[in-house]
Formats: C-alpha cells, sequence, structure tokens
C-alpha cells in the first residue's frame, strides 16, 4: 500500500511542490542559526563578511514587530579581535590571550552608566584583576525602529587582565576568572550589567536588530582590521519571551533555533543542585558565581549558563558521549517540541548539532569535516573541566 501523503497547495499558498530532498510537511516558523569556519584556522575579515552575509540570507527565519525595522534579534560571535583592539584602543593591551574584553549593556543614562562603571571596576579590583580601560563603542542608529531604539542599552567595551603584581593569566584560566568576576557583575550591580562576552576568545555583537541592522548599527564590524576564522550567526524569532537587546543570539557559548518546553524544570534541578556543586579548578571562587541561572531570562540564556558548567563535546576519535551526554551531567534531559539545532562555539572549534535524529557535524582547524551517527563525539574541557 502506498502511503505517501498527497501535499494540497492552500489558497494564496506560495509554498514550492515537494521536489527532491525538499517536502513543504518539514516548514517551521523557528530562528535561523549558522557559521562559517576557516578550516585552517586562518583569521581575515573575509570570514566575517561571510557571516555577515550568511546572516542576511537568514532574513527569513528572523522577525520583526509591528515596526518592519524593530527586530526580534540579530547578533555574531567571532574571535577576539586582537589587531583591531589593538589598532582603536587608547591604551596599551598586554600579549594576546592574556587579557578579557566584554561587551557591556549599561544603563541607558550617561550619568548612571558612569556610576556603574565605577561599581564594576570595584568588583574587577576586588577579584585580583584590573580594568585596562574602556571603549565607547561607536553605533548608527538612525535606521532602528523607536521600540528598538528606546530599549537600546548604553555599550562600552571593558578591557581586564591581572593585576599588576599578580601572576599572568591566560587559557582556560583567565576564562575561569572571567566567569567568575562576570556573575559577581551580574548578582551585585543594580540594575544588573549584562555582559554578551567577556573572554579572552571570543566577541559578541548583537542586539534588537534585524539582520541587514547589525553591520549598519555596529560600524566595528565591516571595519577591514575586524579579523576571524570563524562566525556564529543568528536570526532570532521570538516566540516564548518578549524580544530585547540582551536575548538575541549568540549567546558566550550557543545559539539555538529551538524552545525548550522543560526549561522550569531544568532551572529547578540546576539551582537545586548548586549547593553540592564543587571544582578543584574553580576551588572557593566558585560560590562566588552562584546562583548560576539569570532570573526571568530566556531558555536558550539558561541553556548557555549550564554550558559553562560542562562542555558540549566535538568529535574525536576516543568513544565518550553524545552531544546531549555532556549536559546530562548537570542537568535533566530537556523536551523540544520540534526538531532543533543547536550552533555551539567551544575553545577553537565551531561545532554544530542537531536535535533527535539529527546527525552531528563538526569543522575542526586541522581541515576535516567529520561526525555522524556512528562515530560518537568526545568530551572538550571547558571552564568547569582540566
Amino acid at each position: 500500500m502506498n502511503h505517501t501523503v498527497a501535499h494540497t497547495r492552500l489558497p494564496g499558498s506560495k509554498l514550492p511542490q515537494a521536489q527532491g530532498l525538499y517536502d513543504p510537511a518539514f516548514e517551521h516558523d523557528s530562528c535561523g542559526v549558522g557559521f562559517v569556519v576557516d578550516i585552517h584556522g586562518r583569521k581575515n575579515h573575509k570570514m566575517l563578511r561571510l557571516g555577515l552575509q550568511c546572516l542576511t540570507n537568514l532574513d527569513h527565519r528572523g522577525a520583526t514587530g509591528a515596526e518592519a525595522n524593530t527586530g526580534d534579534g540579530a547578533g555574531i560571535l567571532i574571535q577576539l579581535p586582537d589587531r583591531f583592539f589593538r589598532s582603536v584602543c587608547d591604551f596599551k593591551l598586554p600579549a594576546t590571550g592574556t587579557y578579557l574584553a566584554g561587551m557591556a549593556f549599561l544603563p541607558r543614562a550617561a550619568d548612571a552608566a558612569d556610576a556603574m562603571v565605577l561599581d564594576i571596576e570595584k568588583i574587577v579590583q576586588s577579584e585580583g584583576l584590573q580594568v585596562l580601560g574602556w571603549r565607547d563603542v561607536p553605533t548608527e542608529t538612525a535606521a532602528l525602529g523607536s521600540f528598538a531604539a528606546d530599549a537600546m542599552p548604553t555599550m562600552r567595551q571593558v578591557f581586564v587582565s591581572a593585576a599588576g603584581d599578580c601572576d599572568e593569566l591566560s587559557g582556560l584560566e583567565l576564562e575561569r576568572r572571567g566567569f567568575v568576576l562576570r556573575k559577581r557583575i551580574e548578582h551585585e550591580t543594580d540594575p544588573s550589567t549584562y555582559f554578551p562576552s567577556l573572554s579572552g576568545r571570543t566577541f559578541v555583537y548583537k542586539g534588537m536588530l534585524t539582520v541587514d541592522q547589525l553591520a549598519v548599527v555596529f560600524p566595528d564590524l565591516v571595519d577591514e582590521r575586524m579579523e576571524t576564522a570563524m562566525a556564529l550567526v543568528h536570526s532570532r524569532f521570538s516566540t516564548n519571551t518578549f524580544p530585547s537587546w540582551p536575548l538575541a543570539h549568540p549567546y558566550r557559548f550557543v545559539a539555538h533555533n529551538g524552545e525548550i518546553n522543560t526549561v522550569m524544570g531544568n532551572r529547578n534541578w540546576m539551582r537545586a543542585r548548586e549547593g553540592m556543586l564543587e571544582s578543584d579548578v574553580f576551588g572557593d571562587s566558585l560560590e562566588r558565581a552562584l546562583p548560576v541561572m539569570t532570573p526571568n531570562a530566556s531558555d536558550t540564556n539558561s541553556f548557555d549558563e549550564a554550558c559553562l558548567g560542562t562542555a558540549p563535546p566535538c568529535w574525536a576519535r576516543t568513544s565518550a558521549r553524545d552531544v546531549d551526554d555532556g549536559s546530562r551531567s548537570m542537568g535533566e534531559p530537556r523536551h523540544h517540541p520540534r526538531v532543533e539545532t543547536r550552533l555551539l562555539r567551544i575553545p577553537r572549534v565551531a561545532d554544530g548539532t542537531m536535535g533527535r535524529a539529527g546527525c552531528h557535524c563538526v569543522h575542526g582547524r586541522d581541515g576535516h569535516r567529520r561526525g555522524t551517527r556512528s562515530q560518537r563525539p568526545a568530551p572538550v574541557a571547558l571552564l568547569g573541566h582540566r
């Protein structure tokens, strides 16, 4: 018996007929995600342009409000643009890999933003670190809708390193110190300061934008000195939270196009086990970073925060566990109402996963395209691992 379902085109529908690998039965409304990678790890501005073009091509996956020029969100995550920062900062930066760079969303009022900067610098100092300097982020807001413009925070970039009388920090130790610092700032400032990124490895530009507004609002992105070997992009279709500047993607580790229906339970279990959390690499500083989860954030924001404790793994020749196993050690299974895609940034690697029946594909720096369902990935060290 032939069980093939005939797809009837409804009046006014512009969906094409099923052909080849395309079937209109699999059409869903969800965010758009993508990444581009130079498989040899070569940083250049071309990769950034390709990332922005990839984002523009995802326009059909994003959404807007009543104003066509107020988007649900768009953003890009790139490798830390060290050469660019050295060119535009009016203060000296230490060696590559020994400083943190962060994008800070501060209060809109100038006096409130200045006061917040002073509060942040006090927390930085209490963590045994020092602020090297601040940079005002150039922005062009003429193209923004009034709703997005009215909600736009003051944006400044901060640069942090080990204090002058301390040993130089780099690598994962620097990332861990930055994680604790960021969580303390989020917890101890009022209103809370949001950092799209604070890392010695990556940097994020994002906001309540449409895909074509990102490079316009942030002219940094079209500067030829801005270089990267990878770009992770996201066009947001907000389904369970109102759009806002902080809730645009990518986050620090992940861009996501699905929904997590079990998010409340996942958050509660994460909070419940915080009293038992311990780490030989974080030591006593882990306590200062709690709670891990940010209240009233989106499901993806919570998933991203959970990723800081356990690595979303990538493919390796030693069999260990699949992608979801990496987060099960810190959280319960998450239910997604439809096939979902997660693109994750892990140190020096871009990793793409598809939920449910999807396969895993990873692009690494050594030039190999790797990963099938029969080749199970192994864990990779992140902040909570050696």
